[in-house]
């Protein structure tokens, strides 16, 4: 509107203002008496003009989505069995999948190498939709499609042309950018076949060639492995593709727990400076879950490997401030076989602070309902991570309700 329309218009408003008030009582005669006061009018209306415009922009743009207090809700009714069972991320069984995934109502399912071998693209969504047909909650199905050494999919010529690269690899060829469109590369295949979750990206910083975690490692500094976990985990998030870093709080050069202990002597300064970087950046990126360890860390915690350990777990959820996922390493590795001795290793994860059990099986699925109904497990936390577990399936578009 233009300066002379506009005093046209408040001149308007002033004389309308007087006529109206000369028959009107003296109380109500006090609402518009002068210019200012009209321009004052004027200024509220548009004021709660504008207030209208937002709230109806805001009612108009509010999410569909299942809120968390809606999430909350459905996890308050649901049964314990039912709640444990979505906390096993285990590896598919060689016969009933789709029999023992209902029965327990599963988290999830991890594919390996025997799983995928020999399998068209049809056979294999089959296989996958056969279990995820049966489930009450739709399931995760994980695979570790690292790259390199670990390709459980792409490993497959009817699947894919040949197997991925290690992202070390692409990255000494191309760059970031190299490696990272091959993990776009990886997240539509992946989510072709079905499969929701890649057990990756290593965040792992390795410097030493001989080490165990060597060749699974994009680089031998923090900056260009957090660029390449940034990346990575936005590309995975722009796909829905779910994505675990892996392996809190960094290998760094220490032995496979696969066959053995492993423990890391380093101070805290020095995992806090260095190792905790490409966690934070993929934290911060959005990633939906971390995998912890097995090696123990004595500056944290010398006694339990950081898969067991309370204190490794606060550090993840306070000083890292991460409010998704937290997964186990396989609980059946002799790391932790070692140390449980007689006791159920997923009660210790569980008490650990763990919200999903990553296994070759369902073992430990009862001993944690007996911990919960003798009081050890607090119904509470396994409340928290089932909720957290069923925010991550929201997240990637798969939860069905």
């Amino acid at each position: 509107m233009n300066k002379t329309k506009f005093i046209s218009l408040i001149l308007a408003l002033f004389m309308l203002a007087s006529l109206t008030a000369c028959g009107q009582s003296a109380e109500s005669s006090a609402e518009v008496s002068t210019p200012d006061e009209a321009i004052a009018v004027m200024n509220d209306v548009q004021k709660q003009d504008a207030t209208s415009a937002v709230h109806t922009e805001s009612v108009e743009t509010e999410p569909t989505e299942p809120s968390y207090e809606l999430l909350q809700e459905k996890v308050a009714n649901m049964t314990l069995q039912e709640k444990v069972g979505q906390m096993f991320f285990v590896a598919l069984p060689d016969e009933n999948a789709a029999e023992t995934a209902k029965q327990y109502n599963l988290g999830g399912y991890i594919l390996f190498g025997k799983d995928v071998d020999g399998k068209t693209a049809e056979e294999l969504k089959a296989v996958i939709q056969g279990f995820q047909s049966e489930s009450k909650y739709s399931m995760l199905v994980g695979a570790d499609e690292e790259g390199g050494t670990v390709v459980r999919v792409s490993s497959n010529p009817k699947l894919y042309p040949s197997p991925f690269l290690s992202p070390k690899e692409y990255s000494l060829k191309g760059g970031v950018d190299a490696a990272v469109k091959a993990e776009n590369d990886k997240a539509d295949l992946l989510l072709s076949l079905g499969i929701n979750v890649n057990l990756a990206p290593v965040c792992d910083i390795t410097k030493n060639k001989d080490s165990f975690m060597y060749d699974r490692s994009y680089a031998d500094n923090a900056k260009d492995v957090s660029e390449f976990i940034t990346k990575t985990v936005e590309a995975y998030n722009s796909k829905k593709l779910g994505c675990v870093l892996k392996h809190f709080p960094g290998y760094g050069d220490n032995a496979d727990t696969h066959t053995g202990s492993a423990t890391d002597s380093r101070s805290y300064a020095e995992l806090a400076s260095n190792d905790f970087l490409p966690f934070e950046a993929g934290i911060k990126a959005g990633a939906g879950a971390v995998m912890v360890s097995h090696n123990v860390i004595t500056a944290i915690d010398p006694q339990y490997p950081a898969s067991l350990s309370d204190k490794v777990h606060t550090v993840i959820r306070k000083d890292l401030n991460f409010k998704g996922v937290i997964i186990t390493d396989d609980l059946n590795m002799d790391a932790v076989k070692n140390i449980a001795g007689e006791q159920s290793p997923a009660v210790l994860a569980v008490k650990g602070g763990n919200d999903m059990l990553c296994s070759t099986s369902i073992d430990g699925y009862q001993a944690v309902i007996d911990a919960v109904n003798k009081g050890e497990i607090p119904i509470e936390q396994i409340d928290q991570s089932v909720v957290r577990i069923l925010k991550w399936k929201q997240d990637l578009g798969i939860l069905g309700f």
